[in-house]
């Protein structure tokens, strides 16, 4: 398999962490969605990353069709979520909220960067979206004891907050304050400190309009 994709991005960090975490071979292309977007093409018409290419050809692309793969390559004894039923759907609401987040994170990043004049509504929009999400993760995360979000060992959900939680730290430090979500930095801070963590990461580079 090939990963297409920079792991400055969350959504791409997170699927490169499933695969690792799966003991799942993949070769890494770091391709940009900028400097490389006439590459990424070929493989994926919109441009995107996370990109999956499988050893067969087949190409699959936008990071939850790609765990749901990866969930069902492995089997539902590996998979890191419930195969079914409402503590399926828990896990899923959170990769949603976490992942959401992102998108405004990343929203905001591209507003920064290739807009000359940035919208103020716009940036008031998501910078609240932001806000109230991490504001409910919070409060879940707080009122839960295990070492991950649901139970012992790490999930999908577990991954989906953490690198998120990285790069809007990095992309918008005045967003996420440690102080007042302390139970979401310590989360992040204890998958941080994973190896497969350690080994799959990369500081966020802005990107370029060029």
């Amino acid at each position: 398999m090939i990963l297409i994709g920079q792991y400055d991005s969350p959504f791409v960090r997170r699927v490169a962490l499933a695969l690792r975490l799966y003991e799942l071979p993949f070769e890494h292309w770091p391709w940009s969605t900028f400097g490389a977007a006439d590459r990424i093409a070929p493989f994926n018409p919109l441009r995107r990353v996370p990109t999956l290419v499988l050893d067969d050809g087949e190409v699959l692309i936008e990071s939850n069709a790609i765990l749901d793969y990866l969930d069902e390559l492995v089997g539902p004894a590996m998979a890191m979520i419930a195969e079914s039923g409402s503590a399926r759907r828990q896990v899923l609401k959170v990769c949603a909220l976490a992942t959401g987040l992102g998108d405004k994170a990343v929203s905001l990043v591209y507003e920064r960067v290739l807009r000359q004049q940035q919208s103020d509504v716009w940036v008031a929009r998501c910078e609240a979206q932001i806000g109230s999400v991490l504001d409910v993760l919070e409060a879940q995360r707080a009122a839960i004891a295990t070492p991950f979000w649901f139970g012992d060992t790490i999930g999908h959900a577990d991954i989906a907050v953490a690198c998120v939680l990285r790069f809007t730290g990095e992309a918008h430090p005045h967003l996420f304050d440690a102080a007042r979500h302390p139970a979401l930095a310590a989360h992040a801070a204890r998958c941080e400190a994973l190896p497969a963590f350690r080994e799959i990461v990369q500081p966020l580079l802005p990107p370029s309009p060029e």
